[in-house]
């Protein structure tokens, strides 16, 4: 029974594609083994229409200016209301996802792309790897896994996965940057005794440094963890679709929580640390320097544009000594990233091996 609070926030939501099978009316899934819909029950497939345009075809830029929503969502306070076309069941549904299936008689249905001041998603880099080589993946993910006990890499194995297309930004911009530094070249001096030392003569630079920063990705959701979705990046951002609700049925989907503006300041802290990075090589280089120190500079950014993309992952779990492991697995390339067990002896095998190779290079430079 919903309170009288939850009844308010509930919306109702339009399906915006009928993912009926022709054939047999199940319910038609995007596969990710032939870029299909099929059809899992009777078989039936068919292609999803390409637009003949070829701006069409491919997520565009948008001006970043032009936005008129930017805010954060706290979807989680929100609910809506989907109803089944294949069983006329009406469910209630966290705001966040835009897509999933009817939990009465498992019919795949895409709701709408966007709800009342918010973003729709432009594009969506579909699901290339399958469930199953997810799984391969995961394998030969944990069997690496150096410090994981054996009997954890021989016992562990994934419970089903779930697909899930994640919401993410990705920032375009023209960087112009003044900057100004010390830099430092080294010399070797010998005194009057023979023995040498190193100084360093400082110099004063400043300069101008331009850079265009192209599909700078920013994760969109907080649900998460951000460490664990670092590990399975990068996507491959140039390999996406317009979006369709074709490509999204029969996954999961989720709305951003991180709004474009917020989206747009993480962006410009992580620019600034590359811009940081390439100006310091930049001195190096031009002035053949050994050390760059008291960097400071102040960018402009022109033409800035974004895409919302919606981006494929699996996530899994499996259980070892009673204890849940997660982790994701990109639905693009197959890299993984989570958690594994830990074995305290693999460790300090590994800590004293790491202290008998010092002592013995210690041994022998002491000895020469």
């Amino acid at each position: 029974m919903m309170t009288t609070q939850e009844a308010e926030n509930v919306k109702e939501a339009k399906l915006e594609f009928d993912a009926e099978c022709p054939s047999c009316s199940a319910s038609i899934e995007f596969n990710p083994a032939t870029g299909k819909l099929t059809c899992p029950y009777c078989g039936f497939e068919t292609a999803i229409a390409i637009p003949e345009k070829e701006e069409d075809k491919v997520a565009q830029e948008m001006d970043f200016a032009q936005a008129e929503e930017r805010g954060n969502f706290n979807w989680g306070v929100e609910k809506k209301t989907v109803i089944c076309k294949a069983c006329a069941a009406e469910t209630i549904y966290d705001a966040l996802q835009v897509a999933d299936s009817c939990p009465y008689c498992g019919s795949n249905q895409v709701m709408e792309a966007s709800a009342d001041n918010t973003l729709a998603p432009n594009g969506v880099c579909t699901f290339e790897v399958t469930d199953k080589q997810a799984g391969v993946h995961f394998q030969k993910w944990i069997k690496g896994r150096w410090f994981t006990p054996k009997a954890a890499k021989i016992s562990a194995k994934p419970d089903s996965f779930k697909g899930v297309y994640l919401p993410y930004w990705t920032f375009d911009t023209k960087t112009s940057s003044r900057y100004s530094a010390s830099y430092g070249k080294h010399r070797t001096v010998t005194d009057k005794d023979g023995n040498t030392r190193t100084e360093t003569d400082w110099y004063s630079t400043s300069g101008f440094y331009q850079e265009f920063i192209d599909d700078h990705l920013v994760s969109a959701t907080t649900r998460y963890d951000r460490e664990m979705m670092r590990k399975i990046e990068p996507f491959n951002l140039l390999n996406n679709k317009s979006y369709k609700p074709e490509y999204v049925t029969g996954f999961l989907s989720e709305r951003y929580s991180i709004g474009l503006q917020d989206g747009w300041h993480q962006a410009k802290r992580e620019i600034q640390d590359q811009l940081n990075a390439q100006i310091t090589m930049k001195i190096r280089r031009e002035k053949n320097a050994d050390v760059v120190s008291n960097l400071r500079f102040s960018t402009a950014h022109d033409d800035i544009t974004y895409k919302y993309l919606m981006l494929p992952i699996w996530l899994s779990s499996f259980r070892y000594k009673e204890k849940i492991y997660r982790f994701m697995v990109n639905g693009q390339t197959g890299r993984v990233g989570g958690d594994a067990p830990i074995s305290p002896l693999r460790v300090t095998i590994a800590v004293l091996l790491s202290f008998i190779v010092i002592a013995c290079i210690w041994y022998f430079f002491m000895s020469e």
